[in-house]
């Protein structure tokens, strides 16, 4: 009895016979209709999200499993939260907020325990995406204060970049003649390098 086994990414509740998914079971010579149905009923409850699916199929007696595994921690949080997306800037910005029991609830989807070092792990992927735990939903004089931030961040970089723009353009090109009124720069002479001694004159003698 030969087993060969399929693993893909699917969005939850909407898999179809189109790639990844067909193109890999075609081979198998497997009734692809009725994995994709398997598929999207074991994943309905999981819509908008990225679903790691395992399909082993018997090419002997073409019948087939199918395993749904957990979706990644940030696509459960955001999910959780309803957001579309992390922050850009995490650390800085702010875009949600977890409360306690919501971040047991996704250590429990993912891992099945709400166990401190679980919970420990889907804080963790909070914070690299720009959310909290516990600390409160986001207001919008948060928000605020982060775009005038921001604002300040862009002005400071474009008064930098006209800086020293204008230095470039002041400084004489290599081997230019410095312009009429300006002093030619003073020759520095390598490090260690003697200073050159003054040539005598030879005084012919009289015979």
């Amino acid at each position: 009895m030969a087993k060969q086994t399929i693993e893909t990414m699917v969005e939850g509740g909407k898999a179809s016979a189109g790639p990844p998914l067909g193109p890999a079971l075609g081979p198998l010579k497997v009734n692809i209709p009725d994995v994709v149905a398997k598929i999207n009923e074991k994943t309905k409850d999981l819509a908008g999200m990225k679903v790691p699916v395992k399909v082993t199929v018997d090419t002997d007696t073409r019948e087939f499993e199918v395993e749904v595994g957990s979706p990644p921690i940030a696509a459960l949080v955001k999910k959780e939260l309803g957001l579309d997306k992390a922050s850009e800037e995490p650390g800085k910005k702010r875009v949600g907020d977890l409360k306690e029991e919501q971040a047991k609830k996704i250590a429990r989807q993912k891992f099945g325990s709400d166990d401190k070092a679980f919970v420990n792990q889907v804080k963790a992927t909070c914070r690299s995406m720009g959310i909290t735990v516990g600390e409160g939903a986001v207001t919008e004089e948060e928000m605020q204060q982060y775009e005038e931030m921001k604002k300040a961040e862009e002005q400071a970089k474009a008064a930098a970049e006209e800086a020293k723009a204008a230095v470039a353009e002041a400084a004489p090109a290599e081997g230019e003649a410095p312009k009429e009124g300006e002093e030619k720069p003073a020759e520095v002479a390598p490090e260690g390098a003697k200073p050159e001694e003054k040539k005598e004159e030879k005084k012919e003698e009289k015979k």
